[in-house]
């Protein structure tokens, strides 16, 4: 199981650029931008709190679980 961000896509959803949400939540458009790719080890809660704030979403908006292609259940 791997979680991917959806950052861009609730980004898109609300017409916003990174830049304006690296502003309004204090971190640098590269920090952002490695949150967006997925190139991130983890993300602190508080972060994550500030994001769904200005983006006015929950964090599931944000992530989502998908399998691995060799976890996936085996079709008969």
């Amino acid at each position: 199981m791997r979680i991917v961000v959806r950052l861009d896509v609730m980004l898109a959803r609300r017409k916003m650029k990174s830049k304006d949400l690296a502003e309004a939540i204090g971190i640098s458009v590269q920090n952002l931008s490695l949150l967006k790719t997925g190139q991130v080890r983890g993300v602190r809660f508080e972060t994550l709190a500030r994001i769904c704030a200005v983006l006015e979403c929950q964090p599931g908006d944000l992530l989502e679980a998908v399998p691995d292609d060799d976890t996936a259940p085996r079709q008969p």
